[in-house]
Order: structure tokens, then sequence, then C-alpha cells
């Protein structure tokens, strides 16, 4: 149970003793691995925004909207077949995100501008404050904390569902995509949620260094960080929107 973490991508990942033989994973090695991951996100990222300011929109959206599908697919996938510790699958993974929140942002970015800059470093600001904030021990990570805070993130993701599918049969949840009091409010929520997450994610790898996990328990944990800061983002993004629209 000490290695179990509420974040999806991190869920049922528990070490043996048949896993302690070999290279043992460290924060050093995290940091590395999740440095390439997000270099690749950023890249894709911008390959996308290239696309737009050259005039190519329709590629642009194109691969976006790819970007959207196949990294929730390649999503699931990883989360039930175990690939969530394969480098390549991390990789690519990264790949994907970085094409849909290129489209994303810029969609952003053209109807706010200079919202992009302060999403990013808004959710960057989040991470930091976080890992202070679990490092003095302020936030006690414990199965009770963990209960409360899977419970609270199966309430938002079938808010997203339910969403999602009145999207495509012509109805939508009241109040929380407006720029109102209501829908500010569950976006702090959301983003809150993402912080507490990350607090999970920073005990997951700390628990895994000090009981001499499998190296490749570090791709599992920059796929962890990776789906979490990419969530706060978006509706870091999300967020940001709203509070313009009322200006």
């Amino acid at each position: 149970m000490m290695y179990r973490t509420k974040n999806p991508a991190l869920n049922d990942s528990v070490f043996t003793l048949n896993d302690l033989i070999g290279e043992k994973m460290t924060i050093e090695g995290v940091a590395e691995k999740g440095l390439l991951t997000f270099i690749v996100m950023i890249f894709s990222g911008m390959s996308v925004f290239g696309l737009f300011i050259s005039g190519n929109a329709e590629l642009a959206m194109l691969l976006s909207l790819v970007g959207w599908v196949a990294g929730f697919i390649f999503f699931l996938v990883m989360l039930f077949t175990g690939l969530s510790d394969n480098p390549i699958a991390v990789l690519t993974y990264a790949a994907l995100e970085g094409l849909f929140l290129g489209g994303l942002t810029t969609i952003f970015e053209s109807v706010y501008p200079g919202i992009a800059i302060q999403a990013f470093l808004l959710t960057a600001a989040v991470f930091g404050g976080m890992l202070v904030i679990y490092r003095a021990r302020l936030i006690p990570v414990t199965d009770n904390f963990r209960i409360a805070l899977f419970s609270a993130m199966s309430a938002v993701f079938l808010v997203y569902m339910i969403s999602l599918i009145g999207a495509f049969v012509g109805f939508d949840v009241p109040y929380i995509h407006g720029s109102g009091p209501v829908g500010i409010a569950f976006s702090v929520l959301v983003i809150g949620l993402g912080a507490f997450c990350l607090a999970a994610d920073f005990d997951f790898i700390e628990r895994g260094v000090e009981n001499g996990a499998p190296k490749n328990q570090e791709w599992r944990a920059v796929f962890g960080l990776l789906v979490t800061l990419v969530w706060i983002y978006i509706e870091m993004l999300r967020l940001l929107a709203k509070l313009h629209s009322r200006r």
C-alpha cells in the first residue's frame, strides 16, 4: 500500500522484491527523464503553433485533433497495459499531448492574447509551490488523503464525461463552463485537486527512491507527473479565459 497514489497514471504500482534487482530509482533519474519528456512535448506543441503562424491552420488543427483523440486512447492503453514505465510509450504520449496542447493553446491565445504564458507560469508556480509544501510536510499524504482525493477526482471525471457526452447530443452541464462564480469556482476546485495530485505524485517518487524501486519506475513517475501537469495547465487556461471574459 505504501506505493499507491490516487493519480490514475500511477495507480496500482506496487513494487516487489523481484523488482529490486538491478539499478534503482533515483530523484536525479526522474528529473532527467522528466526534462526530456517535457522537451518532447513542448517541441511537439511548438510545431503545431508554427503551422498556425505560417498559414497552415487546417493542418495544425488536424494534428491537434489527432493528438487529442490518439492521446486519450494511448493514455487508456498505457493505464491498463502497464506501458506507463516504457520510455518509448511515455515519450510518444508526450508528443501526442504536445500536438493537442499546441492547438488548444493557440486557440486560447488568439482570443485572449498573453493567456498562454500566464497559464504556463501559473502551472509552474503550482508545481513549485506544491513541491515546497510537500517537502515541508505541510500536507501529510496518508491513506485517508488518497481516498478523499480519489473520490473527488472520480466526481470531477464524471462531470467531464457527462459534459463530453452532452456536447455530442445537445445538452451541457450548467454553469461550470461559464464565467460566472460557479464556473470560476469549479475551475479553482479542479486546479486544487490537481495540486493535491502533485503531492501524491511526489510521495510516490519519494517512497520509491527510499525503498529501492527499480529504475523503470522513473518513467512511471514521469508519466504520472505529465498527466497531472497537463490537467492543471488545461484547467488553468479555462480559468484564465473565464476571468478574461468577465472584463
